[in-house]
């Protein structure tokens, strides 16, 4: 596939395009068991405009495994994963690296993978001399200095510290900082705000709302939060057992949603009603066994039907923006394009 090749549906060039990506993880020596964690998933990221888009669903839906795959962490079973034109699997040395500059992560545990011992100033200036960002210690400090202030942290309350020191969401909004200074094309944010207060949730997805709007970087939001989905998010894309459930505009989707999946994933949601029963739907969960054939969702589908067993259904294009994966929508033309983004165009 060349990069010619690789155009959206309004005729934009794709910045990136997972193509068919399925991944099975493989255990055991001798009785082998087998996870189907993705099933032929296809979705692409224009080069312009700078686009928003959550990729959710329970734990087991396969959004983690899509995020890793994505950034080239693992290697897909069967399909590829293609940045610029190049299979993220073939790159050089060179165009390894460019990608790795221009597709930045944020992971849900922003310091894990961080020596406990290093302060600040190491984590943000690593990437720096990789890159080559900077000839000079003085041109080094002010690259770090005006990323920190990108993402509404001071300098001098940051600086110098370990990540222990600071808040969750101070720690949070550094590796935000971090992926900044490198101007990725791309940020891979999973699960971000997941670990920090709900007073500070607002403050980081405004910061990513507004390096989206400001620096034109396009985001992946991978979340089992469907409010915080909707808060920052254009576009979302709804998984179940690693096939797409669900997918269209972010609005449509959350408000109105049309496969029972995501109608349980969205009742879930607390309101604000005193009258309201929590807790009183069931668990969304994606680890229950499913039917060798049929739908993936029949064992826990309040409004399953006999065909629901027959064969999987395909996805059906039930709005000009909307595509869910349910027998309940037959009389809906099926969705013949691979490429997600003819829902969001």
């Amino acid at each position: 596939m060349t990069a010619q090749s690789i155009a959206s549906n309004n005729g934009s060039e794709l910045l990136l395009r997972a193509d068919n990506v399925s991944k099975t993880f493989v255990a055991g020596t001798f009785r082998k068991h087998y996870t189907h964690a993705l099933d032929t998933v296809t979705f692409s990221v224009p080069e312009s405009p700078p686009t928003i888009t959550a990729i959710a669903g329970e734990s087991g839906s396969g959004k983690t495994t899509l995020a890793r795959t994505v950034l080239g962490l693992v290697e897909p079973t069967s399909g590829e994963v293609i940045y610029r034109g190049n299979n993220v699997a073939e790159m050089s040395r060179a165009q390894h690296a460019e990608f790795r500059r221009e597709v930045q992560v944020i992971f849900q545990d922003p310091f894990e993978s961080y020596n406990p011992f290093y302060k600040v100033d190491h984590v943000l200036r690593t990437p720096i001399r990789r890159y080559n960002l900077a000839s000079s210690k003085s041109e080094a400090d002010g690259i770090v200095e005006e990323a920190l202030r990108t993402v509404g942290l001071r300098p001098e309350e940051t600086l110098g510290r370990h990540p222990h020191q600071l808040s969750g969401g101070q720690r949070q909004r550094v590796m935000v900082a971090r992926a900044v200074m490198l101007k990725p094309k791309i940020i891979v944010a999973d699960e971000p705000v997941s670990m920090v207060d709900a007073s500070l949730r607002a403050t980081i997805l405004e910061t990513l709302r507004a390096m989206n709007r400001d620096l034109g970087i396009s985001i992946l939001y991978i979340t089992h939060d469907l409010t915080t989905a909707f808060q920052i998010a254009e576009n979302i894309i709804v998984l179940y057992k690693g096939r797409v459930a669900e997918a269209g505009s972010v609005e449509s989707v959350i408000n109105d949603p049309t496969h029972p999946y995501t109608q349980l994933l969205v009742s879930s949601i607390p309101q604000p009603d005193p009258e309201t029963q929590w807790g009183r739907e069931q668990e969304a969960r994606a680890e229950d066994e499913i039917p060798l054939t049929g739908c993936n969702f029949y064992d826990r589908c309040p409004l399953r039907m006999d065909e629901c067993t027959n064969a999987d259904p395909p996805l059906y294009r039930t709005a000009q923006n909307r595509i869910t994966r349910c027998y309940r929508y037959a009389d809906s033309p099926v969705h013949l394009a691979p490429d997600l983004r003819s829902v969001f165009a």
